[in-house]
C-alpha cells in the first residue's frame, strides 16, 4: 500500500470528481493526463458514479492515471466500488470495516478524520493515508502543522478548502497529499464541457503543488 504513495510522490494532488456527467469521461482523462494529474476519485454518490467509474478507470489508466472511489461512507460503497474497479478508497468517515477490508485486499485506503484521536484511530485500523476532512474550516495548514508534531509517522491528506492559493502551504506544512474538488472539476464546467477551463486551473493547481515540493 505504500506503494501508492510512493506513485504520487512527485505529483502528490487526487482530484475529486463529484457530479459528473455521464459521457465526459474520456475529456476527463485527456485533460488530467494532459495536466499531469496521477490519481482520480469519483465520489460515490454522484449519479451512475459505478458506470462512471469504470469508464473512466478505461480511458484514464491508457494514461497511468489510477482511478478510485470517494465519499466511501459504509460496506455497502465499498462493494459496489471495488466492483466497478476502484483502485484506491477515500472517505470522509472512519468504518473499520471498510479500512480492514481494503487492507486485506491490499487496495490503498483513505479514511477521513478530524480530530487527533481520530487520526490515530484510523492509522491503526491500517489506513494508508489520513484525510484530515474538512480541513480549512479548523485551521488550514496551520492545523496539518499542529498534527505533525505528534504524527510524524501518519501520512496526511488535506482535504476540504485547498485551492491552488494555499496549496503550497499545504505542502510546506506537512501534507503528504491534497484534494481538490468543485474549484476545478465544477459540474457547470464539465455539464459545459468546458474542459480548457478546467485544464487551465488544473495547471496551475498542479504548478503550484510542485513548486512547494
Amino acid at each position: 500500500m505504500e506503494n501508492f504513495l510512493e506513485f504520487l510522490k512527485d505529483i502528490p494532488v487526487i482530484g475529486i470528481l463529484r457530479d459528473i456527467p455521464e459521457g465526459a469521461e474520456t475529456d476527463c482523462a485527456r485533460t488530467a493526463a494532459a495536466c499531469g494529474l496521477k490519481a482520480i476519485e469519483v465520489t460515490m454518490n454522484t449519479a451512475a458514479a459505478e458506470s462512471i467509474l469504470a469508464k473512466l478507470k478505461a480511458e484514464a489508466n491508457a494514461y497511468g492515471i489510477k482511478v478510485g472511489a470517494g465519499t466511501v461512507r459504509n460496506m455497502k460503497d465499498l462493494d459496489k466500488a471495488l466492483k466497478a474497479g476502484a483502485e484506491f478508497i477515500v472517505s470522509p468517515n472512519t468504518v473499520k470495516e471498510v479500512v480492514a477490508r481494503c487492507a486485506h485486499l491490499g487496495i490503498p485506503d483513505i479514511p477521513g478524520a478530524l480530530s487527533p484521536t481520530e487520526v490515530q484511530t484510523a492509522f491503526d485500523f491500517g489506513a494508508t493515508c489520513v484525510k484530515i476532512f474538512p480541513v480549512g474550516t479548523v485551521g488550514g495548514p496551520a492545523y496539518i502543522r499542529d498534527l505533525r508534531g505528534p504524527f510524524r509517522d501518519i501520512p496526511l491528506l488535506a482535504c476540504g478548502g485547498v485551492s491552488a492559493e494555499n496549496v503550497g502551504d499545504y505542502i510546506k506544512s506537512g501534507s503528504n497529499l491534497v484534494a481538490f474538488g468543485g474549484s476545478i472539476f465544477k459540474p457547470q464546467w464539465m455539464n459545459e464541457k468546458n474542459w480548457e477551463m478546467i485544464k487551465q486551473k488544473l495547471e496551475i493547481f498542479i504548478a503550484k503543488t510542485k513548486e512547494a515540493l
